[in-house]
């Protein structure tokens, strides 16, 4: 039995034809200790949702493995997060790679990762794509930053990010493997629009999955975004906050989207290609809301069973 009472598409609330197809084949993110209290995840996902794995400094592998297991058997798409800085050597990497391809992993995300100080030869996504530990993977992501990225360009521009963009797009002609951009979470369309454009204007071929904060409490995004460098778009969180009438509501990220999606509506070209789902407030609230606001791009295995 479902988890949530789903509507069916002809009783679901009426929504933008350009939301819809914007949020068709969307991708979320879970950590091991998020995925234990999902008793099953076809109750609240369509089959074939390609499902991250956040690997946080501190997590077992073996429970990486696991959860990468079983959400597979679930009939998941299962990407796992590779932070290169805590990778301590090669050997590592190589033995990791290996224990997911033993359960079918056949797809990555690389990235830095948050910590300050490497734990051994890696620090970059790019030093992962360079070692050629990822060979016959299907798929590989790599980060992207909308908003820059404090850490990486500490005097505020976006120097070094598009410096390792350009490398990674430039990679991504080099390999079988089909690429993409998955982005940090932000909360305003037009910076994201600018920034999207700016890409392909520099020949950037990257396509783009966007970050997006899911429902949440509004003092759980906002914490969340300062502890993750969201920039310039984190105002409307902090204008929503001086509102009384909204401080108590839950944030919804209808309003980012539908702005997104109607530009890509009005431009297909134009280089979004899916959107990725942090779910702050929980998956199941996550998922229900897409299903509620995405008709048929959202609902469930269990319910068209």
């Amino acid at each position: 039995m479902a988890l949530f009472n789903f509507r069916r598409k002809d009783d679901a609330p009426a929504t933008g034809q350009p939301l819809e197809g914007f949020l068709k084949g969307y991708s979320i993110e879970v950590m091991p200790r998020t995925a234990e209290k999902v008793e099953s995840f076809r109750d609240i996902l369509p089959l074939g949702t390609r499902v991250y794995i956040a690997h946080i400094d501190g997590t077992p592998v073996e429970e990486m493995i696991a959860t990468a297991k079983r959400i597979g058997a679930e009939g998941f798409d299962v990407m796992p997060h590779f932070p290169a800085r805590i990778i301590k050597d090669k050997a590592t990497l190589l033995d990791w790679v290996a224990r997911y391809r033993d359960v079918g992993v056949e797809q990555a995300l690389l990235l830095a990762g948050g910590v300050t100080t490497p734990a051994g030869e890696f620090s970059t996504s790019m030093q992962l794509l360079d070692s050629g530990a990822f060979t016959g993977f299907k798929r590989l992501h790599v980060a992207g930053h909308p908003e820059g990225n404090k850490d990486i360009d500490p005097d505020g521009s976006d120097k070094m990010v598009m410096e390792a963009a350009r490398w990674k797009s430039a990679f991504s002609e080099r390999t079988d493997a089909q690429m993409a951009m998955a982005t940090q979470f932000c909360f305003e369309a037009q910076p994201v629009i600018d920034w999207v454009n700016r890409l392909q204007a520099e020949g950037i071929k990257l396509p783009v999955h966007i970050g997006i904060a899911g429902p949440a409490k509004l003092q759980t995004l906002i914490k969340f975004a300062i502890a993750c460098g969201v920039g310039p778009s984190l105002r409307v969180l902090q204008k929503r906050a001086m509102d009384v009438t909204k401080l108590l509501l839950p944030y919804e990220p209808t309003e980012v989207l539908e702005g997104l999606a109607a530009h890509k509506a009005a431009n297909p070209s134009f280089g979004i290609e899916q959107v990725h789902f942090f779910p702050l407030g929980g998956i199941k609230t996550n998922a229900q809301w897409v299903t509620e606001n995405g008709g048929a791009s959202g609902v469930p295995a269990s319910a068209t069973a």
